[in-house]
């Protein structure tokens, strides 16, 4: 930012002077903080875009890699069961779906424990309001 030179106070200004003075420094004031605030979320978001797009490049890359391995592991299995591809298929599938089953019901379990819900905030906001009425009991 570009430093102003000091403003030189002149002891013959009114107070219609000094108001349109300070109405033009709050208006430059707040053009820069928006141009500033326009600069960040411009910086943000091209933050955000690259992070995605790396997200979902990695994203990509691993579904390629499952398939390949399921593709290994049907073809191992099938020449343990006799080269037979439909039941390397079939064990293999029934595996990553069982896997699959076992996320998803870790996943609603986590999703359903408590988190900070309102009444434990309401609770915390209670004890913290005792605490600021009577510092000395606690």
């Amino acid at each position: 930012m570009a430093a102003h030179p000091p403003t030189r106070i002149d002891p013959d200004s009114g107070i219609p002077d000094l108001i349109r003075r300070l109405t033009e420094d709050s208006k430059r004031l707040a053009s820069g903080e928006v141009r500033l605030a326009k600069l960040e979320l411009h910086d943000s978001m091209r933050t955000s875009v690259r992070g995605v797009i790396w997200v979902s490049l990695a994203l990509a890359t691993g579904v390629v890699a499952a398939v390949a391995l399921t593709v290994l592991l049907i073809a191992a299995v099938s020449a343990v069961v006799g080269d037979n591809y439909w039941a390397g298929a079939l064990i293999v599938g029934a595996v990553e779906a069982l896997a699959g089953w076992l996320f998803i019901r870790r996943g609603i379990a986590a999703a359903k424990e408590p988190s900070l819900t309102f009444e434990v905030s309401r609770a915390a906001l209670k004890d913290t309001a005792l605490w600021a009425r009577h510092p000395a009991r606690h």
